[in-house]
């Protein structure tokens, strides 16, 4: 039986198509949380400062993206540009290079969208989490109000901020499995192709799952560093 693995995972190369479909994962994953995350700080710090008609846009749209499936976001996305975007790159002589780019580009937009949400709450509450004793201290140091912003609150948010997004980060890894649904050929989809091919899919669905748990295993350990890190001189109580 070992034999027959080592046969199907190392010389028919299934290993090497899963262990790219979790590059692809880690990918999709790493880019949509980081461009959700760069578009999450300013639309949470608009919600913070309860800035008119802007913040309720915020906010709208942050209850919007977590109250309906990751899929169906996924879903409006593909379907509701692929024939703009089609038109366009037709335009411009690169609609072969556009349909193959595509799903790969609506995958990141997509998990970005949908980490943004996330990450506007949980930025939006560290930053109401800031002592108010500091931004007195930093009042009471004649320090002007974009000084303290930058130099005080916005440091300490994103420290208290950070185990949040490790929840977030968390979340988005499991949540690419989704983008298989328009072609990207990440973990889930390369163990779905494999185990209807072999016709082994606990094999497969297994050794999925381990990879997820590994990748999100090895990230709990980074973001406790982290936190550890960035906590340092800080009170526990």
């Amino acid at each position: 039986m070992l034999h027959d693995i080592w046969v199907l995972m190392v010389e028919k190369g299934w290993l090497l198509a899963l262990l790219r479909g979790a590059g692809i994962t880690l990918l999709i994953g790493f880019v949509g949380v980081v461009v959700g995350l760069a578009a999450a700080i300013p639309l949470a710090i608009l919600r913070w400062r309860q800035v008119p008609v802007l913040s309720q846009l915020v906010d709208a749209y942050s209850i919007i993206i977590r109250g309906v499936p990751g899929l169906l976001v996924i879903y409006l996305l593909f379907f509701g540009s692929v024939d703009w975007v089609q038109r366009i790159a037709s335009a411009f002589g690169y609609a072969d290079s556009a349909e193959n780019a595509y799903p790969f580009l609506i995958g990141i937009i997509a998990i970005a969208a949908i980490s943004c949400a996330y990450s506007i709450e949980v930025i939006r509450g560290a930053l109401q989490a800031v002592p108010i004793g500091l931004l007195e201290a930093a009042r009471s140091l004649s320090l002007s109000p974009r000084v303290t912003f930058f130099r005080v609150t916005l440091p300490l948010a994103l420290r208290l901020a950070l185990g949040g997004i490790n929840n977030v980060w968390q979340m988005t890894i499991k949540d690419t499995s989704l983008v298989s649904v328009v072609g990207m050929q990440e973990l889930m989809r390369a163990a779905a192709v494999a185990a209807g091919i072999t016709r082994s899919p606990l094999l497969f669905y297994c050794l999925a799952a381990a990879m997820f748990f590994a990748m999100t295993a090895v990230s709990q350990v980074l973001f406790n560093r982290a936190e550890n890190h960035f906590n340092r001189g800080f009170s526990r109580g």
